[in-house]
């Protein structure tokens, strides 16, 4: 087996010529997916830096890292918001939707193999359009962003915790800005599948012990003597407002779309690919549920918070909350290292910087990383709220790289009559009208939600304010 890949790569070096380096683009659709992929590989050999390098279960690392993350913790909250019932119903509905949505993601990557991230399958959905690339581009990249904010925002939470609150918050951001971005710098996903590796154990690990900790505590923290109200069904004058940002909770943390592309494109074999999606798809489901409904079992609506390491007692907050300092960190160095990468490859496109270890392609991969991280460092200061953060980008983004974009990919897929060909594809082609519904559905209405919602954050003084002091301590 392995004598006839050497084969294949042999013949893919031998049929490149001195002017075909990486022009193969969106125009080179005859060749096959494993043709296309044999040939990168082998325009890629000899070079100090290898990015086809990464096996499915590397990928399957890079997958789990990104879906066991601290946003587990906000499933507690979702659950107390919508009843233990509705709660597992839509976890696990919208899981089997971004399975089946990531598949659809993995099915046009192979029909268009050239393909490197979400930017390129905008620009084909858009019929090969520049403006549908760059309006991707800006998405792809806010979203980043904010995810990134995100882990400046959670590592302040963490440091104000274990530290009782010792320094002013937007030191500890500053902080955990500066220490994602040195994890941030290496330039291939293969590298950054190893930190992956660790940072799902260790957030496994938090996970569990939040799970075992609410169980095993005298009372939830801030107890007011009043035993914990657990329901099946939405507590009764829950607002529409509560129950939108607990659906979008719920999806933030199951959409993760946006990213597969660049996954994809540099695992060496492609077609393994659904392995890995099966693997984290059925780990997530089970780790979710389990997590949501146990531990709002035992802490109950009134003294859930979010993340729910917030509703444990202060030493078991300490040690669980401990335990996530990898994810938080990866996590955050991952999405800065795909933004990064998504504009390094722009600029040096046929450059030898960007294969080799030149002093340009350092200070420039360098100075990409810094500066996300410090715009990530002034949403996080601006919108210093985890919950509310979760839904505006849940409703910004996640609606297009988690709905609208893959029915776009289905129809696009099967053009013309096909999609009604037979009774089973045009089930199907009608669900895909549904899911792109879906998405612009949850743009509107969840934009206003989480809007609203952060308004109200603001009228209740949860925080200090913009670029404040004031502690954000679970």
């Amino acid at each position: 087996m392995m004598m006839d890949h050497d084969t294949k790569l042999e013949d893919a070096k031998n049929s490149i010529s001195v002017h075909d380096r990486e022009s193969d683009s969106i125009q080179d659709t005859e060749a096959s997916a494993e043709a296309f992929v044999l040939k990168q590989i082998a325009l890629e050999d000899g070079h100090a830096i290898r990015y086809r390098s990464c096996s499915w279960q590397k990928t399957a690392a890079l997958l789990f890292a990104e879906y066991i993350c601290l946003a587990i913790l906000s499933f507690p909250w979702s659950f107390s918001i919508l009843g233990l019932g509705p709660a597992v119903v839509l976890t696990v509905v919208l899981a089997g939707i971004v399975l089946y949505t990531s598949l659809i993601l993995w099915r046009f990557c192979m029909a268009h193999p050239e393909v490197r991230d979400v930017c390129d399958i905008g620009r084909i959905l858009f019929g090969n359009s520049k403006l549908g690339y760059d309006f991707t581009a800006v998405m792809f990249i806010l979203n980043n962003t904010f995810i990134q904010a995100l882990h400046c925002l959670v590592g302040a939470e963490l440091l104000n915790t274990l530290t009782n609150s010792s320094q002013c918050t937007i030191t500890y951001s500053a902080i955990a800005a500066i220490i994602c971005f040195f994890f941030s710098l290496p330039r291939t996903l293969k590298d950054m599948s190893k930190l992956g590796i660790f940072s799902a154990v260790t957030m496994g690990i938090a996970v569990l012990l939040a799970i075992i900790f609410s169980g095993v505590q005298s009372a939830p923290f801030k107890f007011t003597g009043e035993a914990p109200i657990v329901t099946s069904i939405p507590v009764k004058g829950t607002s529409y407002v509560a129950g939108m940002s607990a659906f979008l909770n719920i999806s933030y943390t199951l959409i993760g779309q946006i990213v597969l592309p660049s996954f994809i494109a540099e695992m060496k074999n492609p077609k393994d690919f659904p392995k890995a999606l099966w693997a984290v798809t059925i780990c997530e489901i089970a780790v979710f549920t389990i997590c949501g409904a146990v531990m709002y079992h035992y802490i109950g609506n009134q003294y859930m918070v979010a993340p729910a390491f917030g509703s444990l007692q202060p030493l078991f907050k300490k040690i669980a909350f401990s335990f996530a300092i990898p994810t938080i960190i990866y996590l955050g160095s991952l999405y800065s290292s795909i933004s990064a990468r998504f504009i390094f490859f722009r600029l040096f496109k046929n450059s030898s910087h960007r294969y080799s270890h030149t002093v340009i392609g350092w200070l420039s991969w360098t100075g990409i990383i810094a500066t996300t991280w410090i715009i990530a460092f002034v949403i996080s200061e601006v919108i210093p709220f985890f919950s509310d953060m979760l839904s505006l980008m849940s409703s910004l983004f996640d609606c297009w790289f988690g709905f609208i974009y893959w029915g776009m990919a289905y129809l696009t897929l099967y053009p013309g009559k096909s999609k009604w060909a037979g009774s089973l594809r045009s089930v199907e082609t009608l669900f895909n009208y549904f899911l792109i519904a879906l998405g612009f559905y949850v743009l509107v209405a969840g934009t206003y939600v989480s809007v609203q919602s952060i308004i109200d954050s603001y009228k209740s003084n949860t925080v200090g304010g913009v670029f404040s002091c004031a502690s954000n301590a679970l």
